[in-house]
């Protein structure tokens, strides 16, 4: 699948795109960009979930601007890659294990023989989540990385024992397929911006809402009671004691003061727990830092700045 370019959102120049296919039979959307001249070493892009490489494009032309090449994919079951089901708005894994199959086809595929290093990671939510548990069993693709909002644990997750038991009483019936209860085909990205969750920038969410009415089928809608299951296990391994202590991999981890889609709180106290890490929190901001208004995500560019070596001072 091409990339899609709306005049609101051009695909940036020097675009290479096309398919990875995974040991497991799955197709990957992938899209790199090469450095501008004279310059090495290259940003890997990592979007959370229901996220497509279009969403992006302002950030790959961000980091090209600052000397990077980049090199972002779509995850299984989401934006131009495979999807599992008939039904393809429905989110759906079996487990987060077959992200890291798509992390490392896309590193082994694209990244190590195309792109230049040093190799660095930028990720986002679920993307973040998916490199904090391939970091913790040994994974060093990455010289640095920087974390964006990652999904830890939920606001009010302690008290979702009983959501928690029914999804996985659904699944061992057999119904991973459905949709988790109450949620159905609608996307989270086409609400109305008014009490929206994910970013206070109505430019760019209107962007993005462009984006997916110009190619509706890179749309995902609510997740499945596999995938949910699959994300609270994953959780509940992250909170495990010790868990974030054994990862010595430097990680800039910056979360958003006002996110309402993963828990902030959940976010600073595993943060504080990592040998070799570093975080922060922009006050303000809302789950899509990367999408946020120019005062909020600022921040996070001028933190990467700060953190990533051999980032020029951005004049």
């Amino acid at each position: 699948m091409t990339l899609v370019s709306i005049p609101a959102n051009p695909v940036p120049e020097g675009a290479v795109a096309g398919n990875l296919q995974t040991r497991d039979g799955v197709s990957l959307r992938f899209a790199r960009w090469p450095p501008p001249p004279g310059r090495k070493g290259t940003v890997c892009l990592f979007p959370g979930r229901a996220e497509f490489i279009e969403k992006y494009f302002e950030t790959v032309r961000d980091l090209r601007a600052r000397g990077f090449a980049v090199a972002i994919l779509d995850w299984r079951g989401q934006g131009g890659s495979q999807r599992a089901l008939k039904n393809p708005r429905k989110g759906y894994v079996q487990s987060f294990s077959q992200y890291q199959i798509d992390l490392e086809t896309f590193v082994h595929d694209v990244v190590l023989p195309d792109c230049p290093p040093p190799i660095f990671a930028l990720a986002h939510s679920m993307g973040a989540t998916v490199l904090l548990r391939a970091t913790r069993a040994g994974v060093r693709w990455f010289d640095r990385m920087v974390l964006l909002a990652p999904m830890i644990s939920l606001p009010g997750m302690r008290r979702m024992k009983g959501i928690r038991a029914l999804v996985k009483m659904l699944r061992l019936m057999g119904l991973g397929s459905l949709y988790v209860p109450g949620g159905d085909a609608s996307v989270l990205q086409q609400r109305p911006f008014a009490g929206n969750l994910l970013t206070s920038d109505p430019v760019r969410y209107a962007r993005n809402v462009a984006v997916l009415e110009a190619e509706p089928s890179i749309a995902t809608g609510w997740p499945t009671v596999a995938w949910t299951d699959a994300a609270f296990r994953v959780m509940t391994e992250l909170s495990q004691p010790g868990y974030a202590a054994r990862i010595r991999q430097p990680i800039l981890i910056i979360a958003a003061g006002l996110d309402a889609i993963v828990s902030t709180p959940a976010i600073d106290e595993f943060a504080v727990r990592m040998a070799a890490g570093s975080h922060l929190i922009v006050p303000g901001g809302r789950h899509e830092l990367l999408m946020e208004q120019d005062r909020y995500r600022g921040q996070v560019l001028a933190a990467f700045d700060a953190f990533v070596p051999g980032t020029p001072l951005y004049a």
